[in-house]
């Protein structure tokens, strides 16, 4: 049978409980259509990059299917009737990638990190204070300049 990676993005204002109960019905889609989930992954609440449907955010999932054409088709005609489901993706594979996928392995690299203010090792920015006055350069334009200097400008 052919596979098939499926990202289905719900609204935001549902829960992870209820984003679960979609992704349990749309796994026994496949199932009914004689095919099988390989894994399951939900990535959590993810923002959008553009406003879809007045929505910001979305709660994203993937879903590794071995099944036929008929499933995956019967799966995306379901999600595009249900009203808590923004946007899907099907893609067919020649395989399925093994272990987490790389947005949950990013993830954990940012986790280690720290965030977006740990600086991680390359210093300070060299802000205001870590040098004295008199050693920082003048920054001016030409009319902030002093007198002597604008009239030779």
């Amino acid at each position: 049978m052919p596979l098939y990676e499926h990202i289905f993005i719900a609204r935001q204002d549902v829960s992870q409980q209820q984003v679960e109960t979609f992704t349990e019905d749309f796994t026994t889609v496949i199932k009914e259509g004689g095919g099988t989930i390989a894994k399951t992954e939900y990535w959590g609440l993810r923002s959008l990059a553009y406003k879809v449907k007045k929505n910001r955010k979305g709660h994203y999932v993937l879903l590794n299917i071995d099944a036929p054409h008929s499933a995956v088709a019967e799966l995306e005609r379901q999600q595009k009737l249900h009203e808590d489901i923004l946007r899907t993706l099907t893609l067919r594979v020649s395989e399925h990638e093994e272990g987490q996928s790389s947005i949950l392995q990013s993830r954990g690299r940012d986790d280690r990190r720290g965030g977006r203010d740990d600086r991680g090792g390359r210093g300070d920015r060299g802000g205001r204070g870590d040098r004295p006055r008199e050693d920082r350069p003048r920054n001016f334009d030409k009319d902030s300049a002093p007198r002597a200097e604008r009239e030779t400008a």
